[in-house]
């Protein structure tokens, strides 16, 4: 039987912003990608001594592995009920990775945001109510991940806050750092939650979800990959059945949380 979110997973995923899914994929083949990314950053697990930077950015993968983990049937099945079956694009490899490594400094690239979803005519990053370009963000974990390890953070409920700092901006959208300007401040007051788990588990986020790095303080260093899941068009924020990432749009613009 293909495995399917139920309704208590997409209504979580419409409130609070993100779904967890544990063990999206096999662990043997996150351990797999795991090495290919020591082999990548020329560096080694058991050799603590030389891990002397605390964030190091991998751009892209495309072995075959990492195309695996992201297309097993349990993702797109999720794929299908959040995005909506024909409106996104397959990942072919997976990037980008932030990957983290324990550290007393004050960790890099560490803000609360949104993410940017696609390049304006200028080149500046943008983001638009009907979300181009993105249609989720994702966190795959490729090494087991505690509280301690950098877990990304994430402010509960926070993506239905967002659409009413664009629904006045046009198909254009905002300027990327105008509009985290406005939503960081206002969702402060939200509970908040961090993205731990073990390899193989997958967090399937809405795109506007306002969510931050931080520093590792534990041992094993944090690995992970944040893609996009690419859509196939913009939301369709008026249909009559419109899919949860169009939902929780919705609800943001109206003011209704249930």
């Amino acid at each position: 039987m293909a495995y399917e979110l139920d309704e208590v997973a997409v209504e979580q995923f419409v409130s609070d912003g993100f779904v967890k899914i544990e063990g999206a994929f096999e662990r043997a083949v996150g351990e797999r990608c795991q090495a290919a990314l020591w082999d990548e950053i020329g560096l080694l697990a058991d050799d603590p001594e030389a891990w002397t930077q605390s964030l190091i950015w991998v751009n892209g993968m495309a072995t075959p592995p990492f195309t695996e983990v992201a297309n097993t049937d349990v993702l797109l099945s999720a794929y299908d009920a959040l995005v909506g079956r024909d409106r996104w694009r397959p990942r072919l490899g997976m990037g980008t990775f932030p990957l983290r490594f324990p550290s007393a400094d004050p960790p890099e690239a560490a803000g609360w945001h949104v993410e940017a979803s696609f390049a304006g005519d200028d080149g500046g990053l943008r983001v638009s109510l009907r979300s181009r370009g993105r249609a989720l963000l994702m966190l795959f974990l490729f090494s087991d991940v505690s509280a301690d390890d950098a877990p990304t953070r994430i402010r509960v409920g926070s993506h239905r806050m967002v659409p009413r700092f664009l629904a006045d901006a046009g198909p254009d959208g905002r300027p990327w750092m105008d509009v985290c300007s406005d939503v960081v401040p206002a969702t402060e007051h939200l509970p908040e939650v961090t993205a731990t788990g073990r390899i193989g588990d997958v967090y399937l986020c809405h795109p506007f979800l306002v969510h931050s790095a931080q520093g590792h303080h534990g041992v094993v260093p944090r690995f992970m990959a944040q893609p996009p899941l690419e859509p196939i068009g913009e939301l369709d924020l008026d249909a009559d059945d419109p899919t949860p990432v169009a939902l929780a749009v919705r609800r943001g613009l109206s003011g209704v949380d249930g």
